[in-house]
């Protein structure tokens, strides 16, 4: 059963009088449990896409399902709502709230989704991915993998249905990388969870089960 479907999906930029395609009628499925790296060369339209699928950024033309529901019909606070249960995103630039704690960045979309025992979720969140210890630092206390894996623990807290990630390892060095990398792959796999990931790194892309090549806008075989 397909879990995102994407029809006929287009999005262009505008340039001052000109309009630049990026992405060119894709159309695709993922399975729910699948796992999807999308690959290509840089400016291929790859995290314009992941900004589509999150609900990010408006589609030029065509529709995105997620769960059956059409997002982009969706009111921004109803958008917001369901990306909140059934999206986790993890981003290469991390985006941790700088005057939040550890613990606190990783509460703070249970707060938001008015969950109860939030602290409680996110400190056995934080434990998963060996921060517990770090629970109270802020992300400037942090290494680039400590704040990554801040990150992954945030993004599963509320056990989203779909994982996005853009790029999850582009900032850190090969070692903490692939540590952080292997937590990711073991968290998705323990969960049997669905997750796209955007990525340049073609070992990456084959630990997922399927990819897909973005070529000018255009799924490529």
């Amino acid at each position: 059963m397909s879990i995102v479907r994407v029809q006929d999906l287009c999005k262009n930029f505008r340039q001052g009088d000109t309009e630049i395609p990026v992405l060119r009628g894709l159309n695709f499925e993922v399975a729910a449990g699948e796992t999807v790296a999308i690959v290509g060369q840089s400016g291929s339209g790859k995290s314009t896409l992941l900004s589509l699928l999150a609900g990010l950024d408006i589609p030029t033309q065509g529709s995105i399902h997620i769960r059956g529901q059409n997002i982009h019909t969706l009111s921004q606070a109803d958008l917001t709502r369901f990306r909140g249960q059934s999206i986790g995103i993890i981003f290469q630039q991390f985006h941790l709230m700088r005057s939040l704690t550890a613990l606190e960045n990783v509460t703070l979309p249970l707060d938001i989704a008015g969950q109860a025992q939030a602290e409680t979720k996110a400190k056995e969140a934080l434990e998963r991915v060996g921060l517990g210890h770090r629970a109270h630092h802020l992300p400037t206390q942090l290494s680039g993998g400590e704040c990554q894996r801040v990150a992954i623990a945030r993004a599963f807290v509320v056990q989203p249905a779909i994982l996005l990630a853009d790029e999850p390892s582009g900032n850190l060095d090969t070692n903490t990388g692939d540590k952080v990398m292997n937590q990711l792959f073991d968290a998705v796999e323990e969960r049997g969870m669905t997750m796209i990931l955007v990525t340049h790194d073609m070992q990456l892309a084959a630990r997922c089960q399927r990819r897909l090549t973005l070529q000018q806008g255009q799924i490529v075989p």
